[in-house]
């Protein structure tokens, strides 16, 4: 068998007498059979800066030799290249993850050097092996797995084993977006031409804003189909993330997952996930992030209302006349469902199913009814009556009959008329020939309380129905076969005019107060639906060029972040689905998603972050569902999208034996509720300028809004959760104590304060968070953070020995280079002399950050006393 393409490179500095912490894995793509031969060559280096090394010895063995050997550990000879002579002996021992007893692990101890670990995975996990069960394999795919040995305090040894795996949701989710947003852009186009007859002003904005949503399905739909054709890795590596058509696509989107065998002691799991900054790198950061260019578009818009003619709307009523549409539109289907199950369930004769339909039915009405009192929708009707052609305002009735050359100014914003003619359309959307106000008939004056009357009704025809079923169960359980009919009198006037109410007539009487409920709905809907189009169509005329790249910009932005947070939620469901604490959590309050960023506030980065935090911010308006996958496939296995721009819902299958041991909340499909964090501290060389000579404030805020967010959700979390449901850590470290150090890290004037993003972490952590990483790229600064963190907490939380502090360390970053996109760059603190170095979890500067203006004054220095001694 060739594994020509499983090499595997490990090395140990200082010593003649290694110690090699680091193991052999065999992944489950890369088979090993009893007859595999595995071959050792050890190399002797001379020059570690040069690479440049000298053959010593090599030696193979089988895998049936080494199982079959005595403890399953062989003590190999090193033959020189022509077999003449041996230089030295190499020991092999076999481990398996998760079987060290406390027995197993004592014969480690006594004599470990010249030691190498061979580990095999199986090719066939489990179902509930949280590393490659079918479901994991389902998401999660070309895992890379690592293992290490290190010593604790008290000389006993652990297993630490590294898992990187690729997303399959780093494609599937952004794909199944885009098809969303064209089937939403496709709608509003509908609802805008349902309009209906509009004034030539009005009309020719609408066709305007028509063919703009036209260019952006176009482009979507060459995106979707460019993304279809796409073949390779399930990531899209740094070096695409300009390509156009992978703008959606996350960058380097990578699960991380650390787990510890110890003895005496349960195994243990570490979870992160380790992902670009979601930005629009494709469209670059020469204005600015979206943070920056939504708050000019705002400022623009007004400008531009008035030039159209339009009204305009801040931002918060914008958003609340999506989200009038969005409930419209859930609603009443549901309603009408809701309404002809009741006359099914009516008709069984069966009491409490008819009373538990009606209380839906009635609970569904209240929400319908209470989302349509607002005033946005009153002013939006008076709006688009205005805007009918042949429309006239009472001001100008009254200044047509009357005389007076000085009509008043002061006007009510939605009493104005919008039937302009073409003069006062911009030139470029002045199509139609102009029309003389006088030869169009004047329209009726607009009722402004019709809207309160059609309202009202829906309220009036839902106490008809409750007032008739109350009637019908009465008659129930009196065992009478009819009942007077003036009872129901002062409830229903008009659907009941006959005295008698018999048990023939009372189906027929509900069929009636059925479908005038679901007329009525159907009616207010309809006139909600076209007010609020309205509005939306005043703010999409009042969008320039500039609005539609911004909207295209923050749904790529968007769909970064959501693959991101998907497949961080996947993965903490996945761990945690035996965990009653954590499952009574997640449905109880939701859990908390912290992303810690690391860009720097300088240069392009900047435009970066503020992506980052429009992206992040926008996650609020996504909610996850469990559902039950149909099979065990692994294309039933896969989290689906649904929903609009306003709310999207995740839904997450679980196989059949999981699903049915949730709690009934999540079996019910109760939403479920994921809160972002954002913590941003610049760590590079750009941040060093940016402190001395730029600003920093947007970090500063981005700090202080995010635990304001982070605390009200622990209040939340400590109301209504026990503390038995959180995970127990080694460190007796009380949350609140932990939340206020960070906020009073957040207001402290501290250059590159990385306390900040390692308390936030230790928070997460201690709250059952998902964790993310990100950098540029999610290459050097992210691998050095999240390797710097699971040896911090290994010594934390596993005792481990200082003196393999800064080893470990050296072990998981020497790695890097089988991570693929990760960079191909050895340790800084690699070397004979790198264990006198303190083990201190607050060196992040020295770890992640070697280049400074102090390292450049040094340099200067440094160069002129060469030159001058060159040329004495």
């Amino acid at each position: 068998m060739d594994l020509s393409s499983c090499c595997w490179r490990l090395r140990c500095w200082g010593t003649r007498d290694p110690v090699f912490l680091t193991g052999v894995s065999f992944p489950p793509d890369c088979p090993v059979y009893s007859e595999t031969l595995i071959k050792l060559s050890v190399y002797g280096v001379s020059d570690g800066h040069q690479q440049t090394s000298n053959f010593l010895g090599s030696n193979s063995f089988s895998v049936t030799d080494l199982l079959q050997s005595k403890d399953q550990q062989l003590s190999l000879s090193l033959r020189t290249a022509d077999d003449s002579d041996t230089v030295g002996t190499v020991v092999v021992s076999r481990i398996k993850m998760g079987e060290i007893e406390d027995g197993e692990v004592d014969h480690f101890t006594t004599d470990m050097h010249q030691k190498c670990t061979l580990v095999y995975e199986s090719s066939h996990g489990s179902v509930n092996d949280k590393d490659n069960g079918p479901i994991m394999n389902a998401v999660f795919k070309n895992a890379v797995c690592k293992v290490y040995r290190f010593q604790t305090v008290d000389s006993k040894w652990m297993l630490v084993r590294e898992q990187m795996a690729e997303c399959t949701l780093s494609f599937s989710i952004p794909k199944q977006l885009i098809a969303l947003y064209i089937q939403e852009d496709t709608c509003r186009i509908q609802e805008l031409k349902d309009l209906g007859e509009l004034s030539p002003h009005w009309d020719n904005l609408r066709k305007d804003v028509i063919s703009r949503y036209d260019q952006i399905i176009k482009e979507y739909q060459d995106t979707l189909a460019e993304l279809e054709k796409h073949t390779g890795p399930s990531f899209k590596p740094s070096c695409s993330k300009g390509q156009k058509y992978l703008e959606f696509i996350p960058i380097n989107l990578h699960t991380q997952r650390m787990r510890v065998t110890c003895p005496r002691k349960t195994d243990s799991f570490y979870d992160v996930v380790t992902v670009g900054a979601p930005a629009a790198h494709s469209q670059g950061f020469k204005n600015g992030g979206l943070q920056k260019l939504l708050s000019k578009y705002e400022s623009e818009k007004k400008s531009h209302s008035t030039a159209y003619q339009c009204i305009y709307y801040p931002p918060e009523q914008t958003a609340k006349a999506r989200e009038i549409l969005c409930v419209v539109s859930q609603l009443q289907p549901h309603i009408s469902a809701l309404a002809d199950q009741l006359l099914q369930t009516a008709q069984q004769s069966s009491s409490q199913p008819l009373r538990d339909v009606l209380k839906s039915l009635e609970e569904k009405t209240k929400q319908f009814v209470h989302a349509l009192k607002d005033e946005l929708v009153k002013s939006a009707l008076l709006a688009l009556h205005a805007a009918r052609p042949g429309y006239v305002s009472k001001s100008q009735s009254s200044a047509r009959s009357s005389p007076d050359p000085h009509p008043s100014a002061a006007q009510k914003p939605h009493s104005v008329c919008n039937n302009v003619d073409d003069s006062q359309t911009p030139q470029r959307e002045s199509q139609a020939s102009p029309v003389r106000s006088d030869s169009i008939p004047h329209h009726k004056e607009y009722d402004e309380e019709e809207w309160d009357r059609v309202w009202v009704s829906v309220a009036k025809s839902l106490n008809c129905v409750i007032a008739l079923v109350d009637k019908l169960q009465e008659q129930d359980n009196n065992n009478q076969e009819s009942a007077p009919g003036h009872t129901l009198a002062d409830v229903i006037t008009s659907h009941s005019p006959d005295p008698p109410m018999t048990t023939a007539v009372w189906p027929d009487q509900l069929g009636v107060l059925v479908q005038s409920l679901k007329e009525c709905v159907a009616e207010v809907a309809e006139r909600a639906r076209r007010s609020v189009s309205f509005v939306l169509l005043q703010e999409a005329a009042c969008s320039t060029a500039q609005g539609l790249q911004l909207q295209q910009r923050r749904d790529a932005v968007f769909s970064q972040a959501l693959a991101a947070l998907a497949c961080g939620f996947v993965m903490q469901l996945y761990a945690g689905l035996e965990d009653k604490g954590f499952l009574r959590q997640l449905h109880a309050v939701g859990l908390v998603a912290q992303f810690e960023s690391l860009l720097s506030t300088y240069s392009e980065e900047i435009g970066m972050l503020e992506d980052m935090e429009v992206g992040i911010s926008d996650l609020h308006r996504v909610t996850f569902r469990i559902t039950e996958a149909a099979s065990e496939e692994a294309v039933s296995l896969q989290p689906s999208v649904s929903g609009r721009r306003d709310h999207y819902t995740v839904e997450v299958p679980l196989p059949h034996h999981a699903f049915q041991a949730l709690p009934d909340e999540l079996r019910q499909g109760k939403p479920l509720r994921v809160l972002p964090v954002l913590f941003n501290v610049g760590i590079n060389e750009q941040q060093t300028i940016a402190e001395r000579f730029g600003d920093i404030s947007l970090q500063e805020r981005i700090n202080q809004k995010n635990f304001e967010i982070l605390e009200g959700y622990y209040k939340s979390l400590t109301s209504m959760v026990p503390s038995e449901c959180l995970p127990r850590f080694q460190t007796q470290t009380d949350i609140k104590e932990l939340l206020d150090t960070l906020g009073q890290n957040v207001v402290t004037k501290k250059r590159k304060n990385v306390e900040i993003l390692w308390l936030a972490g230790m928070i997460c952590r201690r709250m059952n968070g998902i964790r993310f990483t990100s950098c540029k790229s999610a290459k050097d600064r992210t691998s050095m953070s999240v390797t710097l963190e699971q040896c911090s907490l290994l010594r934390d939380e596993h005792l481990l020995n200082k003196d393999y502090f800064v080893r470990a360390l050296d072990c998981m970053r020497s790695g890097l280079l089988t991570q693929g996109e990760v960079a191909q760059w050895d340790d800084p603190e690699a070397g004979s002399n790198a264990t006198n170095k303190p083990a201190s979890r607050h060196f992040y500067p020295i770890a992640l950050l070697l280049v400074s203006s102090h390292l450049l004054v040094v340099w200067l220095i440094l160069s002129l006393v060469f030159l001058l001694a060159k040329y004495q």
